[in-house]
């Protein structure tokens, strides 16, 4: 490939634009609130598609097309799940969250807001939930730098070492400079261009096989079964994909966006944009790998590099049927939704690095320009190690990205989402759900039942913090700061 073919001049500019971004956030982070929630200035608009993007990951380009075109319609519920999901988080957490975390001593991470809501003077509760973090979150942040090598690699025909420090390049640069207004401005641009390219990509799909009646026939033809959802599908199969939703609750790359909405107002018209551009991209996602199957069984000369990897399947139809500038663009989107997501999982776990450890332990009386810069160190550290991690491809380090989701959707889904909605629940109640929801993930995973571990874990979670609270009392305090918020809540709404 030539040095400045259509594609890979496309990539140089998007990488370009992210980074600019990311000098021009430089000039707006002042101090650490900054640095890690933007000041608590996003509106709706921003705080829905930065929410979107920093949840999509590469799956939803690359993973779940793959999937629907090996499979058919089987695969859907896993985005049925994740659409619940995402509806109830936006519903009862998003607007409580960003008045809880204003009222208990205007937390700025996860860590932080459970420390003040329960009155943790011994730091117990900031250590273990910020541990949980950076073990969850360094395996996730290989896993987004592995998939940004894959396209790299493939689309560039670069080795994978290079890919590798590639892919990972860009992110690492604009977050370690802009922080938290640069990933979501980033994100924001990220998101309307997967937008683009999931609702662009299956309407030319449609129209190079034939229109929607002729592609239906097609796809019946090669397999009635593809239209089958409960194809192959379990009871305890079906439930573990729907499970998926459960892990919103307690993803803090998500909940940092409501944290940092500038006012609850703002909340019901970001879940508005946030689900319709959801539901548009999964719809989307879905065309792309479903009407892949008329389109290579019509075009078999064309399907090798499908028949190798069907994950390949976005990559190959942007390629075929587009100018190689819009194709370009559409690549654009996968490299988008890797780096918005790795992006915002550097940030937190360089927050709780900062926030959670060395502000709290280290270097109490430390100022704000310090811990702007050890925020911006801690970047690097997070990255290098995950690079590392992900520095050998067979590591299989992507299979651990749905090990991950449900390690923080059990052990801290139950406390977030029962902290904002429970007067009752104590200290040692959001102890005991952080740690049985992690072991339970961790004990059922090796146990091979078949059932997503997220379910029993987030399950004995939410029992252990409710029998464990019933047998202490929260303190007046406490009671107090949650009703004065809660009242702020139904007051701003």
């Amino acid at each position: 490939m030539g040095v400045f073919n259509p594609i890979t001049t496309t990539f140089v500019i998007y990488i370009a634009i992210m980074v600019l971004i990311g000098f021009m956030a430089y000039r707006s982070t002042n101090n650490l609130s900054d640095y890690i929630l933007g000041g608590r200035s996003l509106g709706s608009v921003v705080t829905a598609l930065s929410a979107g993007a920093s949840d999509m990951s590469g799956w939803l380009l690359m993973g779940l097309p793959g999937a629907i075109y090996m499979s058919g319609l089987s695969e859907v519920w896993i985005a049925i799940g994740l659409t619940v999901g995402a509806y109830f988080n936006w519903l009862f957490v998003a607007g409580r969250l960003r008045v809880q975390t204003e009222h208990n001593g205007d937390a700025l991470t996860l860590p932080d807001y459970f420390t003040s809501r329960f009155e943790d003077k011994s730091g117990l509760l900031r250590i273990i939930s910020a541990v949980v973090i950076l073990v969850f979150f360094t395996i996730y942040c290989a896993s987004g730098i592995v998939a940004g090598a894959r396209l790299f690699e493939s689309t560039f025909g670069m080795s994978y070492e290079t890919a590798l420090w590639a892919g990972a390049a860009a992110t690492i640069a604009y977050t370690f400079v802009g922080g938290f207004l640069a990933v979501s401005w980033t994100d924001t641009v990220q998101a309307s261009l997967m937008i683009f390219a999931l609702i662009l990509t299956p309407v030319i799909v449609l129209i190079s096989t034939g229109g929607l009646d002729t592609t239906l026939l097609a796809i019946e033809a090669q397999n009635a079964a593809n239209f089958d959802m409960f194809k192959g599908a379990t009871f305890i199969g079906i439930i573990s994909l729907m499970g998926w939703g459960l892990g919103y609750f307690g993803q803090p790359h998500i909940l940092a966006r409501f944290m940092a909405a500038d006012s609850v107002r703002s909340i019901a018209n970001a879940r508005r944009i946030s689900m319709t551009w959801m539901i548009l991209c999964l719809a989307g996602t879905c065309g792309v790998g479903f009407f892949g199957i008329a389109y290579f069984s019509a075009n078999p000369d064309l399907a090798g590099p499908i028949t190798e990897n069907p994950e390949r399947v976005f990559i190959e139809l942007a390629k075929i049927l587009f100018n190689p500038w819009v194709a370009g663009v559409l690549l654009s989107a996968i490299l988008a939704a890797v780096m918005s997501t790795l992006s915002c999982q550097l940030l937190v776990c360089s927050s709780a690095l900062t926030e959670d450890f060395y502000k709290a332990f280290l270097r109490k009386g430390a100022s704000q320009r310090e811990l702007v810069w050890v925020g911006r160190l801690m970047v690097l550290a997070v990255a290098l190690i995950a690079i590392a991690m992900a520095a050998n491809p067979e590591n299989r380090v992507l299979g651990l990205v749905s090990y991950a989701w449900a390690g923080f959707g059990a052990a801290f889904g139950p406390v977030v989402l029962l902290s904002v909605l429970w007067k009752g629940m104590t200290r040692n109640g959001a102890l005991a759900g952080i740690v049985v929801g992690a072991v339970t993930v961790i004990l059922w995973k090796s146990l091979e039942t078949g059932l997503y571990e997220i379910i029993p874990g987030f399950a004995l979670a939410t029992l252990a913090i409710v029998v464990v609270s019933l047998m202490g009392r929260p303190s007046a305090g406490m009671v107090s700061r949650f009703e004065t918020a809660d009242a702020a809540y139904h007051a701003d709404k």
